[in-house]
């Protein structure tokens, strides 16, 4: 149900994009828009991961520099029957994570400082469980190319204000109309997106690390400190926001309007129920208070 939805949302947005065309230049420039949008999709398929990790200045680690993160990244991976993905940690005090890439075969993983100097193992283990989840459903590619297409229609609109033809009869108040509604129209349908995929990944993130409860948990925690903290990249990108596990830019109030994520108190009381259904009762231990972090937190 997920993807067909998935689909029908892209399709809109397909549409959107070649109407916005049309707009512009008629048949022939809804045609253009198509193969504009299908190059800079092929363009994206191939760089997204690479992109969005420079962007935040994300550093690789491995089983030498990070053993601990490392090693429960490659323990959940194999339970969750996946390739093992690359691992990166983000120089901020923001915790959240994020995972990318084109398919399983080519995927990352990254996680704050924040994260891992605010998370005990086992909530840890929930948010990676969930990031190596979008990553299982392919979630990483559709919120890329979603992403391309909505800052695609945004560019669009403006082009179709002022390059707009006669023969199409829009008018100034139509093109001006167009040019506002059809960037709030993708926001949507972007929004839309997200959400639905965030609930899938909670519940197999859930199954993946075995106990919905560590999860559940980390979103409570990570939702706290993260709403007392500014991510300045993620302000300076915020097309990548809806990649995160938590929204990072809801820190400031004009970031709360539109927002990609679900609220967090229904994603915990939905994956309370999940724990009710599988019998798991026992949350997770609170991290040891130390006054040096250690290891892959420190």
């Amino acid at each position: 149900m997920a993807t067909l939805k998935t689909g029908i949302l892209m399709a809109a947005l397909t549409a959107l994009f070649m109407g916005l065309g049309a707009l512009i230049g008629g048949t022939t420039g809804a045609l253009i828009a198509l193969a504009v949008a299908a190059a800079m999709n092929v363009f994206t398929w191939w760089n997204s991961d690479q992109m969005v990790l420079r962007m935040h200045n994300a550093q690789e680690v491995n089983s030498r520099t990070a053993p601990e993160l490392y090693g429960l990244v490659q323990q959940l991976s194999r339970k969750a029957g996946l390739p093992m993905p690359r691992v990166y940690v983000i120089e901020t005090a923001q915790p959240n994570a994020f995972a990318t890439g084109r398919s399983p075969e080519h995927a990352a993983v990254a996680a704050s400082r924040g994260l891992l100097q605010s998370l005990s193992r086992e909530e840890l283990a929930g948010v990676l469980a969930h990031e190596l989840a979008h990553i299982k459903h392919r979630d990483t590619l559709t919120m890329t190319v979603t992403a391309t297409f909505a800052g695609a229609i945004s560019m669009l609109a403006n082009f179709a204000f002022w390059f707009r033809t006669d023969r199409n009869n829009t008018g100034l108040i139509g093109s001006l109309a167009m040019m506002i509604l059809a960037p709030l129209a993708a926001g949507l349908v972007q929004m839309a997106i997200s959400r639905a995929r965030e609930y899938e990944a909670d519940r197999e993130g859930g199954e993946i690390c075995g106990n919905p409860l560590w999860l559940a948990s980390a979103l409570h925690r990570i939702e706290a400190f993260a709403g007392a903290s500014v991510n300045d990249t993620a302000e300076r990108h915020p097309a990548t926001a809806h990649m995160f596990i938590i929204n990072p830019l809801h820190a400031l109030p004009r970031d709360r309007l539109f927002s990609t994520h679900p609220a967090t108190e229904n994603r915990v009381a939905a994956l309370r129920e999940q724990a009710a259904r599988m019998g798991r009762t026992d949350a997770p231990r609170a991290r040891p208070q130390q006054s040096t972090p250690r290891g892959p937190w420190g």
